[in-house]
């Protein structure tokens, strides 16, 4: 590997030598067809990027949109439920989509019928409201449904409505079925006519294990019984996740209903799928609903309805969306004519998964120890049994699982996509992770739900990693992302960093082969020296959330002459006794993800630090931009005039902006928005500002503000302290109103990231550019590193502070905040330290804050921590808190 030797266990198994340890052929791209070019001219979108979700939605090809976009402009489509020329036209293309559909899975419609669905979700809810289920009656149990436990969310949910009928619902394993399959022998009742359901999907949506498509003719024939029960059993092929990269043939693999999504096999368009059911059973499916287009005759005044004959027409309620039907005759065409056709991809894909397989299973600790636990059914011997998709969790040097958040947040540094959790498939995840029953419920009510970020509850597990390959997948995404597993898990020793792969800049093989921002300068009118300083408390008390300012500077103008001076500020450092903690630095963000603003001292409002994230910059269609998409936001920075009431905006290359530090309620126009998936109401600041942003980020942007009659209040927990019906207030924060980081933490960072230049000179991130990249509000001259950790509460003065969490290092994936640059090597470094520990810096909340008077908070002041020590909190003397907080 280049940048100096490695140590053991950390090389990169070479495709070549994948190749020649492989004792099968093996096919890598599609012929002639040149894979770097396709990705350039069809995916130029994933320059800098590797996509590794393609279980989860695969992309759809720039010609794709085209051609689609090139037939809507030159056609008119009307209702196909019309019968005027641009209907009919409607109407024909959708049959002839229909023809193609059956078509790829190489079947007619003398086998099959297509009925569109909203999804492949959808589709199994039609099945489950349609299938003729009998009732548990005196003369029989009743129909059985069951279903593989290695099965999506969406097929487990149709027991919910079964239940209401009566119908049982029975899980089977993987091991159950195995052992029904050795009986071979005819054990179903040809004279019982009870109808039982079984679902299992084609390949699953966790691990890629890859079920026998043979399992259908011997569940329909009778030989190969989920349970052991008299009636005639049909099968439901959940094919979601298989098609996307592998062709199914129902001519042969005769299921009686197959739901697919068509996104996961062309990338467009969403929000459509269908139900392809086996035309032996058209005539024993029940409706109850009817919608529009479904009905031969019906009366309104009376219960007199008649269905359309054709199971299409019975079954599609109200107007399909016939243009995401007709996208579809898009994507087959792009599909085949830039892959040759679903074997080539999934030989393609399937190449993929094993060599990335092989290597990850050949990464090694210096002590031996596996880098991952993968789980799997097989061996990715071959595409029969085993689809594109790697299920891991990632391992330290002693067995112990690294959070499957961590990992994903370590993985966007490098511009990875993966996907994490358990995948809507609670069955696999119970399985191959040892979860019990007891367990989820236990996870459950420490707070953990499907979907959010709690990966290690009591050091276990409660989800995993997941790669998945698509057709336009490339050697490069496979290299890139395994040498982001070794930067991350055997980095070399300090001074010898690894090279990086990316899909720019990799060698493709053979088409086919075998076998804190800089501080803003700031007005002295602008700075509140005090914390406690007295003011008009009839000023004070109109302004909860906002502040006349003008009212307020006056009746402190005595008060500002006392302010520290201004090398004192932008130094940052102070000649504190020992053993004391004490605020160095203040910072607040008024555009959220902007620069820093740095005062001495500055107002409270009820939100946090006045004008702390009020503004936030978002794109075309109102989501908020951070860091992580346009990392040059650091480059605006506010000032904020509490004189003049506004906040001026400079950027390099661009004229100053100012902009009101209040809306003017007759002309603001309302919109919403969501900051970490609460709704906020907003309004937007102009269009003089908005044209102002849209030219410095060379695309549309607006400036918004929380509205000044809007609250938003944080979920966590509130103090026990404060009155009862009061929760703490959020501007436009991810999580609580401060975050506090302990210079002491910081500075141990910096020794533990040290590197070495290309002349082998120590070299030292600088202590400002860590402080900024966290973008703290309260720096503290602490004693001793990582001492914050322990706290409960702080004192500033009156104010008092709940400590309500921790900040997770993945936050130190904001760039350079002087310079707004990608350059990987420092965030990298922050990233790649396996000792470095889960949390940086803390959350603070106001315990309560009496807003009457004007409060402040000063650099100078200083921070009183209180502890929880079993019996309770106590509070720390400057002289012993050092002993006490570390003990």
């Amino acid at each position: 590997m280049a940048g100096g030797a490695a140590q053991p266990g950390a090389e990169l198994l070479t495709f070549e030598k994948f190749l020649d340890s492989s004792a099968q052929r093996l096919t890598y791209g599609y012929g002639r067809r040149s894979l770097s070019e396709l990705r350039a001219r069809e995916f130029g979108r994933l320059a800098g990027t590797v996509y590794l979700d393609h279980a989860g939605a695969t992309l759809f090809p720039q010609s794709l949109l085209a051609s689609f976009t090139n037939d809507l402009m030159e056609n008119v489509y009307g209702n196909p439920h019309s019968q005027n020329v641009s209907s009919k036209l409607t109407h024909d293309t959708v049959e002839q989509v229909r023809y193609r559909i059956l078509e790829h899975f190489h079947t007619s419609p003398e086998d099959y019928t297509v009925i569109f669905t909203a999804g492949s979700t959808a589709a199994l809810k039609l099945v489950t409201e349609a299938f003729p289920w009998v009732s548990p009656g005196t003369e029989s149990s009743g129909s059985q449904f069951c279903y593989l436990t290695d099965s999506h969310t969406s097929v487990v949910g149709m027991r919910e409505v079964l239940k209401v009928r009566g119908v049982t619902s029975i899980p089977v394993s993987l091991e159950n079925m195995l052992a029904a399959g050795k009986q071979g022998e005819d054990i179903s009742d040809p004279d019982c006519p009870v109808p039982h359901l079984f679902c299992y999907p084609a390949q699953s949506n966790f691990s890629g294990t890859r079920y026998p498509l043979s399992w259908i003719k011997q569940v329909k024939s009778g030989k190969m019984c989920p349970v052991s029960t008299p009636g005639k059993w049909f099968v439901l092929l959940d094919a979601s996740s298989f098609v996307g990269t592998s062709p199914l043939d129902l001519s042969v693999h005769q299921a009686d209903f197959v739901p697919v999504s068509f996104y996961k096999i062309f990338g467009f368009p969403t929000g459509l799928g269908a139900l392809l059911v086996n035309n032996q059973l058209a005539v024993l499916l029940k409706k109850t609903y009817f919608g529009g287009g479904t009905a031969a005759s019906y009366l309104a005044g009376e219960d007199f309805y008649v269905p359309k004959p054709s199971l299409t027409e019975r079954f599609e309620d109200g107007t399909i969306s016939f243009l995401d039907v007709i996208a579809l005759k898009h994507g087959f065409d792009a599909l085949e004519r830039l892959t040759g056709g679903m074997e080539n991809v999934r030989q393609h894909t399937f190449t993929l998964a094993r060599y990335t397989y092989a290597a990850l299973l050949a990464l090694h600790y210096p002590n031996g120890a596996p880098v991952v636990q993968i789980y799997s059914d097989s061996e990715f011997s071959n595409p029969e049994v085993q689809g594109p998709i790697i299920n891991f969790n990632v391992l330290d040097d002693h067995g112990n699982i690294i959070g499957y958040s961590q990992v994903d947040k370590m993985a966007s540094l490098y511009n990875i996509q993966v996907r994490t959790g358990c995948f809507c498939n609670t069955g696999a995840c119970q399985r191959h992770l040892g979860i019990s029953n007891e367990m989820v419920k236990k996870h459950h009510q420490a707070g953990h739900i499907c979907g959010d970020d709690i990966d290690l509850i009591d050091g276990q597990p409660t989800g995993s990693v997941r790669i998945s390959f698509g057709y336009m997948s490339t050697l490069e995404d496979a290299q890139a992302f395994l040498r982001f597993i070794i930067a991350t898990r055997l980095r070399p020793s300090e001074g010898q960093p690894l090279s990086q792969v990316t899909p720019r800049n990799a060698r493709e093989p053979q088409l086919e082969v075998r076998a804190g921002s800089t501080p803003a300068a700031m007005d002295r009118h602008s700075l509140w020296p005090q914390e406690d300083a007295s003011a008009d408390s009839g000023v004070w008390n109109r302004l909860s959330t906002t502040v006349d300012a003008a009212g307020l500077h006056s009746s402190l103008s005595e008060a500002i002459e006392t302010q520290h001076t201004q090398s004192e500020k932008s130094s940052g450092v102070f000649n504190w006794g020992p053993g004391t903690h004490v605020i160095t630095n203040l910072y607040l963000y008024p555009i959220k993800s902007c620069a820093a603003f740095e005062v001495t001292s500055w107002p409270l409002g009820n939100q946090g630090l006045l004008y702390d994230r009020n503004w936030m910059v978002v794109n075309h269609n109102g989501i908020c931009l951070s860091q992580k998409q346009e990392p040059r936001l650091c480059l605006i920075q506010p000032f904020i005039d509490l004189t003049q009431r506004i906040m001026v905006l400079r950027a390099q290359g661009m004229d100053p902006i100012e902009v009101p530090l209040e809306e003017n309620s007759e002309q603001a126009q309302i919109c919403q928005s969501k900051v970490c998936a609460d709704r906020v109401s907003t309004y937007d600041c102009g269009d003089k500002i908005s044209n102002w942003l849209s030219r410095f980020f060379g695309r549309p942007c607006h400036l918004i503000k929380q509205s000044s009659n809007f609250q938003r209040n944080a979920k966590r927990k509130q103090s026990k302290d404060q009155p009862s019906g009061e929760t703490a207030a959020l501007s436009l924060v991810n999580e609580a109103q401060y975050l506090l980081i302990n210079r002491s933490s910081v500075l141990e960072l910096q020794q533990q990231l040290k590197a070495s230049n290309e002349n082998g000179e120590e070299e030292l991130l600088p202590i400002k550019d860590l402080i900024s990249r966290f973008r703290a509000n309260i720096i503290t001259s602490g004693t001793r590193a990582f001492e914050e950790e322990k706290w409960d509460e702080i004192s500033v003065g009156s104010l008092h502070f709940q400590v309500r969490g921790k900040l997770h290092k993945c936050h130190l994936v904001c760039p350079p905040q002087q310079t707004g640059s990608k350059k990987q090597d420092q965030r990298q470094r922050l990233g790649n330290r396996r000792q470095a520990r889960v949390n940086f810096g803390v959350y603070l909340m106001h315990s309560f804050v009496d807003l009457s008077s004007p409060r402040f908070l000063s650099v100078g002041s200083h921070v009183l921590p209180l502890l929880k020590d079993n019996g309770g909190c106590h509070n720390l003397s400057a002289s012993a808190k050092c002993r006490d907080v570390t003990a």
